[in-house]
């Protein structure tokens, strides 16, 4: 079979790393946008067609990230392998399948069925296995390769939210997830199918002239040094905080008695900022230390919420947080990407981003879920994001830690 898409692609040198990063760009915002940001939209008509609640209807996306998390290490571990292409259309296949089993159910079971059955093809699709992917392929500037990659997902609220949302008013639910399953069935799976051809290899001893047995170490060696503990804490907490902040962002601004269109507009930026800050990245990383970026650029954070804890939820502090955050949040997601391969081991990456993938996945769960237990009629968010200004400092000091110890054991001189 052949897709229109094609044509152009084969004038195009696959190794070229922008082209390579830029196409597998593509299928993030596609991913991200019919699934994750379409699950919002979705929930609604079904409950209703359904008769279900809410928290029902708010445990099947749970029931997703746990599947997600739980098959992360063994997606880690095909990718490591060499196996990335199988790996990536497969997973496609699986979340377009279940997008269109989704436009069936008639049942409460077959709802939390085919949402387990997405979660498992996320596994394979969504950020983690891409960084994987890129940072095999282009093992001397994955940096940069990642940075290209995220651009078009940083979108993908700000593509499918009115997109699905077209779908869905025009079409009915049942019809829009067709349309969204042919995506991933009609973009999504060719495109991982053809990208990835030529997979790399595991490497041989003697690859890396700095490191000539890297690949050859074997992976519970990482595990019993500090910088991997670290760096995953670093990752769940600063995971709780920016999972849960976009989910309660319209109620904490509505109740702070913000006009309506700030209420819409201040969510809707700050995707757009997101994208922003990693094309700052990308234009002038090379000016700057790679490690001094790694360090700062999370701070940006915990000073975006305390716009908000010292500021009060005002259009000032208001204004504040949507840069500060949103270059905070689009950048850091390079950070979280490269980190483990820069301070821990880049031979294995994907294994040690697969290990983490269920702890990552309970912390982005618990984030909104934790934060939603903490308002209180008379404070409303005020102790929330006191809590959330709290993690994000202590994800910035396990960061800095890991990154300290990690340079003082590869420079013991330095």
């Amino acid at each position: 079979m052949t897709f229109p898409f094609m044509g152009a692609l084969k004038s195009q040198p696959s190794s070229s790393l922008a082209f390579f990063s830029g196409w597998l760009s593509l299928t993030q915002l596609i991913t991200w946008g019919s699934v994750f940001y379409t699950f919002s939209l979705l929930a609604h008509p079904v409950e209703l067609a359904l008769d279900i609640s809410r928290a029902s209807s708010s445990f099947a996306f749970s029931l997703a990230l746990l599947a997600e998390g739980l098959m992360a290490y063994f997606v880690g571990r095909w990718i490591d392998a060499g196996h990335e292409r199988r790996v990536m259309t497969l997973g496609s296949v699986v979340v377009g399948l279940g997008l269109l089993a989704h436009s069936q159910i008639e049942s409460l079971t077959g709802f939390y069925g085919v949402w387990v059955c997405i979660g498992l093809g996320l596994s394979a699709t969504l950020y983690t296995p891409a960084f994987a992917v890129v940072t095999r392929r282009f093992p001397a500037d994955f940096r940069r390769g990642i940075i290209v990659l995220t651009f078009l997902g940083g979108l993908a609220s700000t593509v499918f939210i009115p997109l699905s949302s077209w779908l869905i008013d025009t079409w009915g639910w049942r019809h829009a997830l067709v349309v969204l399953a042919c995506f991933q069935l009609g973009v999504c799976a060719p495109l991982h199918a053809w990208l990835l051809r030529g997979a790399r290899q595991p490497q041989a001893p003697g690859m890396h002239p700095e490191h000539p047995l890297a690949s050859q170490i074997p992976l519970r060696t990482f595990l019993k040094q500090s910088p991997f503990w670290l760096l995953t804490a670093f990752m769940m907490l600063m995971m709780m905080v920016t999972s849960a902040l976009p989910v309660h962002m319209v109620n904490l601004l509505r109740e702070s008695g913000l006009p309506p269109a700030w209420v819409l507009a201040i969510p809707a930026s700050i995707g757009l900022i997101q994208v922003l800050g990693r094309w700052l990245l990308f234009m002038f990383e090379r000016h700057f230390n790679v490690h001094a970026a790694n360090r700062w650029i999370p701070v940006l954070i915990p000073l975006g919420v305390s716009a908000f804890v010292f500021g009060g939820v005002t259009a000032l502090p208001a204004m504040a947080f949507i840069v500060l955050f949103g270059l905070g949040n689009g950048m850091n997601t390079i950070v979280k990407g490269t980190a483990f391969a820069q301070y821990v081991s880049r031979d294995h990456v994907g294994q040690l981003n697969g290990l983490i993938g269920l702890p990552i996945a309970l912390a982005r769960a618990c984030g909104p879920w934790a934060l939603g237990l903490m308002w209180l009629p008379q404070d409303g968010y005020r102790l929330g994001l006191q809590w959330m200004l709290l993690f994000s400092v202590l994800g910035v000091a396990a960061l800095w830690t890991a990154q300290s110890r990690a340079m003082r054991k590869s420079n013991p001189s330095g």
